[in-house]
């Protein structure tokens, strides 16, 4: 259904693809892997037509649909729950829209109406409602306003429109992040009878191992293919990996007796002809890659603050509401030097509610925030569209702060998370 066809590309002055093939059939589960910068969310855009290749094709099969979940963020309006999950297609969501904005009486409703009815509208809504039942949405959420919703329940909600939709390829980025533990064992149980191919990207090793066929990873700006969950994918990379390490040795001590006679003999007149001989066979040889290392880890430690007072931030008698929904009502929150806590809940409670409170990213509606003495706040959002500038470059981000470090010490920082050379710029 899907075939990608010895593709190359590069990006941002780096090679992502070199002549990589693979093939995704109807039924298949396939899970995409490799590390952050691999390539994984190019190949994504790539299917989905937003990029083009360097050289080689894309192609799907004709009428074939592709449904595409993104890791982070999609976009919320005034339409409701239910009508977000059921817009399937632009006459739906017109259809939807002209209902909702013009009287029952008009010619133009009743234009909707059959538009709606003709697209299957009628039939979409109880099967959506079940899909939104199973990702946790209650039956009084349906008819509530998608903007209203925290961003882990508009990526469900969003998460359902696909699974109405039921398109030949869905393509999933993160699927998982957004969901807690009671919906992520329905949506794995929802995925194993889905009727379309899946290529995913997770980091979630169990979600893979339930579901996935196949493994792609990205290495070597190819696509390499094992069959197997994610536990026998990693088994077959250690053997592949020892295989390719031998052979690579063997490749080099070959290369270098070879090169040692042409050094040693290049000169001599008798000899001249086997030592240019050499080098042509060195020249004619397929370069063996050694494996790649997997030893580079991101390695950090939280600098030690200055020490604080004993109580390091309260809230007393704290309220916050989005609107008409109320989040908070009389709460009080208390921490102290050096604890260590986990918030959880299910989505839509308030955890990052509550963040934002303590962070001051959201300024308290009623109640009190103190802050401890010599207490500095720091805070990082689940998403990063909210905490980074797309126009600075990785070591401005990283410089941006009311007393800027060193350049230096912005770099030995960037590097213990993997950032190289001119990748900072």
């Amino acid at each position: 259904m899907l075939t990608i066809s010895q593709v190359s590309k590069a990006f941002a002055g780096r090679t992502l693809f070199e002549d990589a093939s693979l093939q995704v059939n109807r039924g298949d589960r396939v899970g995409l892997v490799g590390p952050n910068g691999a390539g994984k969310s190019t190949l994504f855009s790539l299917i989905l037509g937003e990029a083009s290749p360097d050289e080689g094709r894309v192609s799907l099969e004709k009428s074939a649909t592709v449904g595409f979940l993104p890791q982070e963020h999609a976009p919320a309006g005034d339409e409701t729950v239910l009508e977000l999950a059921c817009a399937i297609s632009p006459e739906l969501t017109k259809a939807q829209r002209i209902m909702k904005t013009t009287p029952e009486d008009s010619v133009e409703h009743h234009e909707a109406l059959h538009s709606f009815d003709e697209h299957g509208g009628w039939q979409l809504e109880p099967k959506a409602k079940r899909v939104l039942s199973g990702l946790a949405f209650r039956e009084s959420d349906f008819d509530r306003p998608a903007k209203t919703l925290s961003g882990g329940w508009v990526m469900r909600a969003h998460l359902a429109r696909l699974l109405v939709q039921e398109p030949d390829l869905l393509l999933l980025d993160e699927p998982t992040n957004h969901l807690d533990l009671e919906s992520l064992v329905w949506f794995q149980e929802y995925l194993t009878s889905y009727p379309g191919a899946i290529l995913m990207i997770s980091h979630d090793r169990e979600f893979l191992n339930q579901l996935v066929g196949s493994i792609i990873e990205i290495a070597h700006r190819r696509l390499n293919r094992y069959r197997g969950n994610w536990d026998r994918y990693v088994e077959q990379r250690a053997a592949r990996e020892e295989t390719q390490l031998s052979a690579y040795k063997n490749q080099q001590k070959e290369i270098a007796s070879l090169q040692l006679f042409a050094d040693r003999f290049r000169a001599k007149a008798s000899k001249a002809s086997q030592a240019q001989s050499k080098l042509k066979q060195i020249d004619r040889m397929e370069k063996i890659e050694a494996p790649v290392s997997r030893e580079r880890t991101v390695h950090f430690r939280f600098p030690q603050p200055p020490r604080s007072g004993h109580r390091v931030i309260t809230l007393k008698d704290v309220n916050h509401a989005y609107g008409d929904l109320v989040v908070y009502r009389g709460l009080d929150f208390e921490a102290e030097r050096g604890q260590r806590t986990v918030l959880v809940g299910p989505n839509g409670a308030g955890k990052s509610t509550l963040l934002k409170l303590l962070a001051g990213v959201l300024p308290v509606q009623s109640g009190e925030r103190e802050i401890g003495h010599n207490v500095k706040v720091g805070y990082f959002s689940q998403y990063r569209v909210e905490m980074l500038d797309p126009k600075q470059t990785v070591l401005e981000t990283a410089r941006d702060m009311p007393d800027p470090v060193s350049e230096q010490t912005a770099r030995t920082v960037l590097g213990s998370f993997l950032f190289r050379g001119d990748d900072v710029f």
